[in-house]
């Protein structure tokens, strides 16, 4: 796409391959894709395309390798790295048209389903089937199936379900030479040579278009305790982890910590709402119990471990959900606090994990780290405590413009990792590379590691069209 003629005459070949209106060119039609979440990545596609079908993403791809046009997939664009970030001359593949109803397997306990259908669509038709996707992300109403894979995603509920390819049993994906991989496998066991699966997940669309998935699907809870607990510091919160999980093992399928300043920056958006309890405390803890059978004594025990719990002061003070309706509502304050922070400066991220055993060091190493590099900077830490990942997030000091805070990140980020490489940790626990922390991978992933993956990439685009600039 060196001119405008050269534009043109592959925008006339797209149309002819899915058809001219699903070939987005104009302002207008171009605008609801011409940004990502962060807004730290200008996105400049002049085009993006809207494929209906696995046939025509890959006939996309096969014209696009042809020509040496770059490839950027987008799903359901709430990535936190700048992955779905197309630069100028990038087109920009849109998976919104694959999105046809799940196929559900109640007996096998499957589903088949589309790249472009969101989570949230996929957790109701688990549901209505009588079953559950315990996939869970803040931003599930959006995020869409095949991004969820190809980042690997996490959530709510890695502690007992684990992540993103946890639950991915098969795979179809459209390669950059426009060859369609298929191997939508629904069995538990296929030990049949190299698991490429696994190698598209959490590839972030460097190696293939995720098309379509078969996804592993779980009882639905019938009891659900949930709590929200005040504590004196992140130190208590793994205290009572640790016994909690002595208690009820599995039962627990969320264990979720939220710092002080993370719930400050979350209290000005309870609209009117009274906040769960009564007074201020250093760190909080939402904590969800799930049992599959009827476990009619699960909240007596539930009850009687927090009453122990706050008789030796390892809790402050703790309220529980009634029914589902104040569940609901306890949770939707913990998936409000990305929003929050948002709004409260917090521009510094980091997605860390470490061993569920450092993460109280952790957190106070962190801090310091960052506050060696620019005093005053207010660390707001919140995530998944009970699988050792933490959003380790920083708003500016008093008084410190956004942008002066931004031009600090790399010193802050390197102090942080930092930190979080000495406790064996990882700078990315589920949010994916992109196009954040390519300098991260440059300077911390394993070289070996790094070579084994650039030559992965090379078999499969050797030509470099899908997503270049992300991962690698």
């Amino acid at each position: 796409m060196s001119s405008d003629t050269a534009f043109q005459h592959y925008t006339a070949a797209f149309a002819g391959l899915i058809g001219a209106r699903h070939v987005l060119t104009s302002a207008e039609a171009l605008a609801p894709y011409l940004s990502e979440e962060r807004g730290l990545y200008p996105v400049k596609a002049p085009c993006v395309l809207r494929p209906g079908s696995t046939d025509e993403v890959a006939a996309v791809l096969a014209c696009c390798n042809a020509h040496g046009i770059a490839v950027v997939p987008r799903g359901g664009n709430t990535g936190m790295v700048g992955g779905t970030a197309a630069p100028e001359g990038h087109v920009l593949l849109s998976l919104d048209r694959l999105a046809g109803a799940p196929q559900v397997d109640s007996v096998n306990a499957t589903m088949t389903v589309d790249a472009g259908c969101t989570l949230q669509s996929a957790q109701e038709a688990a549901r209505e089937a009588g079953l559950y996707l315990p996939l869970s992300l803040a931003s599930e109403g959006s995020a869409q199936i095949g991004g969820v894979l190809a980042t690997n995603a996490g959530g709510v509920n890695v502690l007992r379900y684990g992540n993103a390819r946890d639950f991915c049993l098969g795979i179809e994906a459209a390669l950059a030479d426009g060859r369609v991989l298929s191997d939508l496998n629904a069995l538990r066991k296929n030990n049949t040579g190299y698991d490429l699966r696994n190698l598209l997940i959490g590839s972030e669309g460097t190696l293939g278009v995720i098309t379509r998935a078969v996804l592993r699907l779980h009882p639905m809870p019938r009891s659900r305790q949930t709590a929200f607990m005040g504590l004196a510091s992140a130190g208590r919160a793994l205290e009572l982890y640790n016994r909690m999980r002595g208690l009820f093992g599995d039962q627990i399928s969320a264990f979720e910590f939220i710092s002080a300043p993370a719930w400050a920056m979350l209290a000005p958006h309870l609209h009117g709402r009274a906040a769960p309890l009564a007074e201020g405390h250093r760190a909080y803890v939402l904590m969800d119990l799930a049992s599959v059978g009827d476990d009619p004594g699960l909240e007596e025990r539930f009850q009687n471990s927090l009453a122990a719990a706050f008789d030796e002061g390892l809790i402050e003070d703790a309220t529980l959900a009634a029914n589902e309706t104040q569940r609901a509502a306890l949770w939707d304050l913990r998936e409000r606090l990305p929003e929050a922070q948002k709004h409260a400066g917090a521009d510094i991220k980091h997605d860390i994990s470490v061993p569920v055993s450092a993460l109280a060091d952790f957190i106070a190493e962190g801090q310091a780290a960052a506050e060696a590099v620019l005093p005053g900077i207010v660390g707001a830490p919140f995530g998944h405590f009970g699988d050792g990942n933490l959003h380790f997030n920083f708003a500016p000091p008093p008084g410190m413009n956004r942008s002066d805070f931004r031009a600090r990140a790399p010193e802050v980020t390197q102090a942080v990792v930092g930190v979080c490489l000495r406790h064996r940790g990882s700078f990315s626990a589920e949010h994916g590379i992109g196009r954040a922390k390519t300098g991260e991978m440059a300077r911390y992933k394993n070289p070996v590691a790094l070579d084994v993956m650039r030559a992965i990439k090379r078999a499969l685009d050797p030509k470099g069209i899908l997503n270049p600039g992300a991962v690698l």
